[in-house]
């Protein structure tokens, strides 16, 4: 009877496997705007919701909004001078440029659906062209929809790990390859935002090598005992720094 039952348990975890990768196999679709193949479960007005949903909280853990409306009006001058002349312009999301009041954390990220922040600790650091490069890379990831993606593989490592405890006790061995694909993924989506960053300071009319400073400035701000690239999610920012320059090389041939 326990042969007949542990038998049983593994048809199930198998089911449940096979299920998730028949799911995974279904969600591929063509990003259009990237010409990516990407693994997304759900709709671009649902990223909007989930972006519009979550900045309130966002926010607060930063200290809410930087109360100077002039700043502010600046980083929304730059954000939109991206957005009007780049593919932006032509995606669903709804872009809003957001400084946080922190002024010790140096960051910059973008929540699904456009909304994008930036921290007053990161912003009082750069000229406006190097502000354009941390939102055009924020917006980056917006179009690139790296995060519906995550959250596509997270829902997809979920369903493997069930499907694996059912069968045997393995469930931490799959969650672990789960972790090590989304890392993976997450540096991929910082060099793809740094590309479309690249790309869409030059549309508008910014110097592509204020880039490399931001990066330079993220590189000092780490110090010297800054986490290996292999145990972070974002690339180091020597490697980053090379591929901006391999972008702008390849956008200015492109425009002759």
């Amino acid at each position: 009877m326990r042969r007949g039952s542990w038998k049983i348990r593994i048809v199930i975890g198998l089911v449940i496997v096979a299920f998730a990768l028949i799911q995974r196999w279904n969600n591929k679709e063509k990003n259009p705007y990237t010409g990516r193949v990407q693994n997304i479960n759900m709709t671009s007005e649902q990223e909007i919701a989930i972006g519009l949903q979550s900045a309130p909280e966002v926010a607060q853990q930063y200290g809410g909004l930087y109360p100077d409306e002039r700043l502010q009006t600046l980083v929304d001058a730059v954000g939109n001078r991206l957005i009007q002349n780049s593919i932006a312009r032509e995606t669903p999301y709804k872009y809003e440029f957001h400084l946080l009041a922190d002024d010790q954390t140096i960051n910059a990220f973008a929540l699904p659906g456009g909304q994008v922040f930036i921290t007053y600790a990161l912003f009082k650091q750069l000229n406006e062209s190097q502000l354009a490069g941390v939102l055009g890379h924020e917006i980056g990831h917006v179009i690139g929809r790296h995060s519906a993606e995550r959250i596509a593989e997270s829902n997809f490592w979920k369903t493997v790990s069930m499907g694996a405890s059912v069968g045997a006790d393995a469930g931490s061995l799959v969650s672990g390859i789960g972790q090590n694909t989304l890392l993976t993924n997450g540096r991929e989506d910082e060099l793809e935002s740094d590309d479309l960053g690249v790309l869409f300071m030059l549309q508008s009319n910014y110097e592509p090598e204020e880039m490399i400073h931001v990066m330079e400035i993220l590189k000092t701000s780490a110090g010297p005992n800054r986490v290996p690239e292999f145990q972070s999610t974002h690339p180091d920012p020597d490697n980053r720094i090379e591929k901006i320059k391999e972008s702008i090389r390849k956008y200015e041939d492109q425009a002759g």
